[in-house]
């Protein structure tokens, strides 16, 4: 016998039918009844944040560290307004949520209704898909294809409007098992041909280079990726999206590349004569200048899965569609059968190159500074973590030196706001991390500016009772703001000095928490050890550092990767 549901009931089934655990939230009129049927059942668990900023920024952390969909649940208006810096977020990174909004009843759409904006309309540019259900009969289906669309293919947010009545009416629920769309039927396999091509000139290379990024982790292609360049020893490079791809403590590893990147990674990007993309996109930040890209002639072979991507900044040789592990498999497969192999003699010669520019330490800076040192915290936080922690950042100077300092070895333990460059982000990301990684370590590297923008969650973090750890780096100004107006603006510092900021111990131990103020360099260790010793505490440390300190390598806007500024 059919049993008919509401339209609330049928949203919770959904959920419950795709195995969602956890979601992330804020309630409103629009979507009380939905609220109503989460109150009544236990298999989704619900966390209230206090900004629906924080409730998408947590379902993406979530997401990223746990390779599942994240979810959030926003009313309509400024519930759903506030959450469009989070799905623009998640939509730059790829990253596979369902945003769930409430909105004003059918009948009172388009007429200015209280709290009504165009929820369709104003996500469009930032999502990968949204629907506006109008239907009741359509809820169950649409909620389907959210989910499917989100995971498939280049994955990315996707956005379900449902009306207030709509929650409100009934039909007999009936959720599909399998989906078929006519319209969207993304590529898996890759080209078999254009695969052999790729063999073939990745073994006639001389001065080959693996460029890795975001598409790596998201696919979970980092144990084929290390494969592959182990079996071939060329090195290897990741963006900043793709850092865990490739050990980072691996000898093979030059470095992040990138306006922040390192010496070798850039120089080597400039001068390889075979470039093998894997799933990364070429933006400005790791490429600079296209004009300006490569000092040397080359060929270039591009896995990835969006073919949108391909060739849309940097013309490619070898453009290969696909999902990355079914073509690294296929690639790997196909090398493994050849006979003989790269040039030794000439990859010698690369290496021998490639050590040379390593020489330069571009990454050194004042280890004997009565300051402290941001570079030293960050590398302190690695060797006391053992490299085995989750790390979420904001954005600015503090997320490159995590970038930099952080050695990491495993996909999914870095968490960062790379496309859009979201400030606030960190902490939220770090709740939603900490839920989908209850037993793991999970540390927020910081700064005083972006903190403060989703501050609020320190009362979510106390409802929960998230043992976060809040790595925060002071330098009393909005860090990455003020290089730029040092090294561009003739020292202009418009409006990027913080001279009223709060008292960070204070207003942790206000929400519970437990707050250090660490000032000298030598307390830098114990400070950090002392708080992942407080395994069921959020601990803030506040890190005064040097005001001075400035993020090298930098390329500057407009140049090519080998114009870089070094200290």
């Amino acid at each position: 016998m059919s049993v008919e549901l509401t339209g609330a009931e049928i949203t919770i089934r959904c959920l419950q039918e795709e195995g969602v655990e956890c979601i992330f939230g804020y309630p409103g009129g629009a979507v009380l009844f939905i609220y109503d049927e989460l109150f009544k059942q236990d298999k989704v668990r619900h966390i209230l944040v206090r900004h629906e900023q924080a409730a998408v920024h947590a379902a993406d952390g979530y997401s990223r560290s746990s390779n599942k969909i994240g979810v959030a649940l926003v009313t309509s208006g400024p519930g759903v307004t506030n959450a469009v810096t989070g799905i623009a977020t998640a939509y730059m990174d790829s990253i596979p949520l369902v945003i769930i909004s409430g909105q004003v009843p059918t009948n009172a759409i388009g007429l200015d209704a209280f709290q009504e904006v165009d929820t369709v309309g104003i996500t469009r540019p930032c999502v990968k898909h949204n629907f506006l259900v109008s239907d009741i009969n359509e809820l169950a289906v649409t909620m389907k294809k959210a989910f499917y669309i989100a995971s498939t293919g280049r994955p990315g947010p996707v956005l379900v409007d449902i009306p207030k009545d709509v929650t409100q009416q009934k039909a007999v629920f009936d959720y599909p098992d399998k989906l078929s769309m006519r319209s969207y039927n993304p590529v898996v396999k890759g080209n078999a041909k254009q695969i052999k091509k790729a063999a073939d000139l990745i073994l006639s290379a001389k001065r080959p280079v693996v460029y890795t990024g975001g598409g790596v982790i998201l696919s979970d292609a980092a144990k084929l990726l290390t494969e592959l360049t182990k079996m071939l020893n060329y090195p290897c490079t990741n963006t900043l999206m793709g850092l865990g791809g490739f050990p980072a403590t691996d000898k093979q590893f030059i470095g992040m590349l990138g306006m922040h990147g390192t010496y070798e990674a850039n120089m080597a990007m400039q001068y390889c004569d075979v470039l093998i993309a894997v799933g990364a996109r070429f933006d400005d930040r790791v490429i600079g200048n296209p004009k300006h890209f490569s000092n040397e002639n080359r060929k270039i072979i591009h896995i990835d899965i969006d073919p949108s991507s391909i060739s849309k900044r940097v013309k490619v040789d070898i453009p290969i569609v696909g999902n990355v592990p079914d073509v690294l498999k296929e690639l790997i497969r196909l090398l493994k059968n050849v006979e003989g192999g790269p040039d030794q003699n000439a990859l010698r010669e690369w290496w021998n190159q490639i050590d040379l520019w390593r020489a330069r330490d571009c990454l050194k800076y004042d280890r004997a500074s009565s300051i402290i040192k941001p570079q030293m915290v960050v590398e302190k936080l690695y060797e006391v973590t053992k490299g085995d922690a989750f790390i979420t950042s904001d954005v600015g100077q503090h997320q490159m030196w995590a970038a930099q300092f952080y050695k990491f070895d495993k996909p999914r333990r870095w968490i960062n706001s790379g496309g859009l460059g979201t400030m606030g982000f960190g902490m939220p990301a770090a709740m939603g991390v900490q839920l989908a990684n209850p037993k793991a370590k999970v540390a927020c590297v910081t700064g005083e500016a972006s903190i403060q923008m989703c501050i609020q969650e320190l009362s979510t973090c106390k409802q929960y009772k998230l043992p976060l750890k809040i790595v925060n780096l002071n330098n009393r100004y909005m860090g990455m703001v003020r290089q730029w107006q040092e090294f561009f603006h003739g020292n202009r510092y418009s409006e990027s000095y913080m001279d009223a900021l709060p008292d960070f111990i204070k207003l942790a131990e206000s929400y519970g928490h437990v707050g250090m103020k660490i000032e000298q360099p030598e307390d830098i260790e114990s400070a950090l050890k002392e708080a992942f010793k407080l395994k069921d505490r959020l601990v803030f440390l506040d890190f005064i550092t040097d005001q001075t300190e400035n993020v090298f390598p930098m390329v500057p806007g407009g140049k090519g990767l080998s114009e870089m500024i070094l200290v």
